[in-house]
């Protein structure tokens, strides 16, 4: 029996196969640094863990679209973030947004539409379920962000159904989009539905929360969870939250997932709770410091260097072209994939080729991932810190940063 031919077009998820092939290297006895995955390196706070630890015993199928006092939770949280009004019937809970985005793409009989560079995982959805996708170049100039012009352009090209994905701080930037009220005047033209991605905007370094629902809120749905910032990946667990006149999309994927996922385990459910209606800003303060920190840290060591960056907004991640480095030109790369690897072999820095994010392959760009060190412990010790040396505070709070960094760039043939 033959394999569905659109899942031959797919391969592993890029950013689980680098971490699955990091962990193989270590294995092995090589030192890794592990810029690949980007995973939340910080802890879950300790009263989700505690609300987890009490409903251990919750063992019952929950509702499909998740428990009611959580979904309550999140429709005030985002009605209050996202400056509009939500209601629980309206909030689906499912096992990870990724879930609930491939879900959503499934019911949609629409084309996608995908600023280049997007999350590697958006595209290969749309080619399980044989959708159109159609790539909207973006541009350096833009912190590599669609603007409204990009979307207007694409969308007098055809009449057919579209979907947009924006992601904002950007997988795999780390930059936030400026452009979202032009963006959403494009697409209430052109009756465009928008999957909003903020997995990553409680961690935008400013402390606001930037979204497209604060100009287009009757045509955007809402993909958020706890992964990124509680730092609960492992827990799976993600929310879609959709305005009254979408309830429908709504209604259509809690059918699929009535006969597909069931519901989200109970126990993390219950625990979630806490999350959405606890207060965590002392704690959401200091992981933005933080990554702020690095990630300064990172783009000044690369920029002066000759490595092109942008610097990021938020989350975890950066952009790095390498094209004018003179190793690099050496090597004679044919793309991106043959750059990053070669670079992993010879020094153990892990990272991925911008073509999974939608670049085209001969373009000499990687993403970072900037969370390989000890959250716990970056928590505890670095609002201490009075004497701001860089150095110093890189190599005794995050030394795989630190030494991965130099390991990288001592490779390159420069010294920091």
């Amino acid at each position: 029996m033959k394999i569905n031919a659109n899942i031959n077009k797919v391969k592993t998820s890029a950013t689980l196969e680098i971490n699955e092939k990091s962990k193989f290297l270590e294995k092995k006895g090589k030192q890794i640094y592990k810029f690949g995955l980007g995973q939340s390196p910080f802890p879950v706070p300790k009263n989700i863990v505690t609300e987890l630890k009490k409903n251990s015993h919750q063992k019952d199928y929950l509702n499909v679209s998740g428990l009611e006092d959580l979904r309550v939770a999140v429709s005030k949280y985002h009605s209050k973030k996202n400056k509009f009004n939500y209601l629980e019937n309206n909030v689906m809970i499912g096992p990870g947004s990724k879930e609930l985005i491939f879900q959503t793409q499934l019911v949609l009989n629409s084309d996608l539409l995908l600023p280049a560079p997007s999350w590697v995982s958006y595209e290969p959805q749309a080619k399980i379920l044989n959708k159109k996708t159609i790539w909207i170049q973006t541009y350096k100039k833009n912190k590599w962000h669609l603007t409204g012009n990009d979307l207007e352009k694409i969308c007098k090209k055809s009449k057919k159904n579209k979907l947009l994905i924006l992601n904002s701080p950007n997988n795999p930037s780390g930059t936030s989009n400026e452009y979202l009220k032009q963006i959403a005047k494009i697409a209430k033209k052109y009756k465009v539905i928008i999957i909003a991605d903020e997995i990553y905007a409680e961690l935008d370094f400013s402390g606001s929360y930037k979204s497209i629902t604060h100009y287009y809120p009757e045509g955007t749905i809402i993909s958020s969870g706890l992964s990124k910032w509680c730092g609960a990946g492992g827990w799976r667990i993600g929310t879609m939250i959709f305005p009254q006149n979408l309830s429908y999309i709504k209604d259509a994927i809690r059918i699929v997932a009535s006969e597909t996922f069931t519901s989200v385990s109970a126990p993390i459910q219950f625990a979630a709770i806490k999350a959405y209606s606890k207060n965590h800003q002392n704690y959401l303060n200091k992981s933005r410091k933080i990554l702020k920190f690095i990630s300064e840290y990172i783009f000044s060591e690369f920029t002066s260097n000759s490595i092109e960056c942008v610097q990021p907004d938020g989350g975890f991640y950066m952009l790095c072209s390498f094209s004018k480095i003179k190793k690099i030109k050496q090597y004679k790369f044919k793309n991106s994939q043959e750059m990053c690897k070669t670079i992993l072999s010879e020094t153990g820095f892990a990272m991925l080729p911008g073509s999974d994010f939608g670049f085209k392959k001969n373009k000499l760009i990687s993403r970072i991932a900037f969370v390989d060190f000890d959250g716990s412990k970056a928590l505890k010790e670095f609002s201490s810190v009075k004497k701001f040396n860089n150095n110093t505070v890189m190599k005794n709070i995050f030394p795989n940063i630190f030494n991965g960094v130099n390991s990288l760039l001592n490779w390159l043939k420069i010294k920091t």
